[in-house]
């Protein structure tokens, strides 16, 4: 059972969506489809395979065996999945699905360019696109919430990490190319409380005008900074407590259904909102977003409490990494006390996978400096000052457990958890029923 495909449908729904591939017709038009496989109540139509397929040779993979049987036994764990999760009361509230078809909707709109665009493109309108994918869009979210409940917390003790070091052949081992430790303590320049209160005044007159009967989703399209949602007339969809900014959620969870806050300020900008709707837990809501822009002062600002700190940890031997996490406005970062981390957790980083501004950066550095504040642009687009600490260098080598023990670890933990997800799928099959067209019959869907 090759796991690596259990997140293909997601994709290639959107192909589906915008027509990639159709159902078979005959020659009166009539839609030909048909079960190829069935789990319990749920069901693989031949036109999933087909989306699935089709989305899987755009990206250009190369696969190890028939890769058509591969996606059809993702598919079928996809529906165990959603089976079991049945047996076991896993289940994911409509509001939930509701969010992510939101959130989903804008990023499209956003490609395409306008909701307009996009009705008159595919000639659907947004509800009856969500009206089409709620179900599959369902469904997913189940089968990820089931994935989240098996092998979690699995942990390996430094002896396992040895042992399964110890397993894999000397010729095996993987090479590394040359890795590097980069640290960063980030400021992001504070806006001067007058450019704050223009935009405060700026945002009270938008709200005179959505009182006075102008549009709030035409103001939003033409005045929010916010890229994500502005296209959608503001809206954010379906969101629970506890994930949007403090201050925004209180502000919308403070109102009735219509109404509209005055300027909220929030970590990204300022914020006029209207609560759209709230069920239960959760609530939709729609803002328009204004960013404040620093002047050269506020950046210059930000630079001199940098070099201070800087000063700090070269003369007074303070460390980095405590400054960094007390100071950096980088929150990916400061955890780590500034460093970088790879996929692994690990904080040593291959020179290949680094920003190509950081690699020139410390290509004319020496290993143990620190750079004088600079200004940079955040992946975010936001704009803001740093100091880089370039603390080490590890020449190219073979895998070994002295200088990859982090990297090694998270293979046996990986191993482990595929383990248990092996177990998991073979008592699984206990439990529901599973039966495969016999067409399918060579791909042994389930046997190994």
């Amino acid at each position: 059972m090759n796991l690596k495909y259990i997140k293909v449908g997601l994709v290639a729904l959107w192909i589906g969506l915008v027509g990639g591939v159709n159902a078979q017709s005959d020659d009166k038009g009539v839609v030909i489809d048909r079960i190829i496989a069935k789990v319990d109540d749920y069901i693989v139509l031949k036109s999933e395979l087909d989306r699935a397929y089709l989305e899987f040779l755009s990206r250009g993979e190369l696969s190890q065996g028939n890769a058509k049987c591969q996606i059809l036994e993702s598919l079928v764990i996809n529906k165990m999945m959603v089976a079991k999760a049945e047996i076991d009361s896993v289940y994911v509230l409509d509001a939930e699905v509701e969010s992510n078809l939101d959130r989903r909707m804008s990023y499209f709109i956003q490609q395409i360019g306008s909701e307009e665009r996009l009705e008159e493109i595919y000639n659907k309108s947004i509800e009856e696109f969500k009206e089409e994918l709620f179900d599959q869009i369902k469904e997913q979210m189940i089968v990820q919430k089931m994935q989240g409940t098996i092998g979690q917390d699995v942990s390996v003790t430094p002896g396992e990490v040895k042992k399964f070091f110890s397993k894999i052949p000397a010729d095996s081992l993987p090479y590394f190319s040359t890795e590097v430790t980069i640290g960063q303590i980030v400021k992001i320049p504070e806006v001067n409380d007058n450019r704050k209160g223009e935009i405060r005044k700026q945002m009270l007159e938008l709200k005179r005008r959505i009182e006075n009967g102008e549009d709030f989703g035409q103001l939003a399209k033409k005045y929010s900074q916010d890229p994500g949602s502005a296209p959608a007339g503001g809206e954010l969809g379906f969101f629970k407590r506890g994930e949007l900014a403090p201050e925004y959620e209180a502000a919308a969870l403070s109102m009735k259904p219509g109404e509209i806050s005055r300027p909220v300020e929030s970590q990204f900008g300022f914020h006029l909102i209207q609560l759209i709707e709230r069920r239960g837990n959760t609530y939709s809501s729609r803002h328009i977003l204004i960013i404040p822009k620093s002047t050269e002062s506020d950046v210059q600002e930000a630079k001199d409490f940098l070099d201070s700190l800087r000063t700090s940890v070269i003369e007074d031997s303070m460390r980095f990494e405590v400054l960094a996490k007390e100071h950096s406005d980088d929150q990916l970062t400061a955890g780590n006390g500034g460093f970088f981390s790879d996929a692994t957790g690990a904080m040593r980083v291959s020179v290949e996978e680094i920003d190509p501004t950081l690699f020139f950066t410390i290509d004319t550095m020496a290993v143990g400096s620190i750079t004088r504040p600079m200004e940079f642009r955040m992946a975010d687009g936001t704009d803001a000052v740093r100091i880089l600490m370039y603390k080490d260098k590890v020449a190219p080598h073979q895998a070994n457990l002295l200088q990859d023990y982090q990297k090694i670890r998270a293979a046996s933990v990986a191993d482990k958890r595929n383990k248990i997800m092996s177990k998991w799928f073979k008592d699984a099959q206990g439990e529901v029923y599973i039966h495969v067209d016999p067409e399918y019959e060579n791909c042994r869907i389930l046997i190994n």
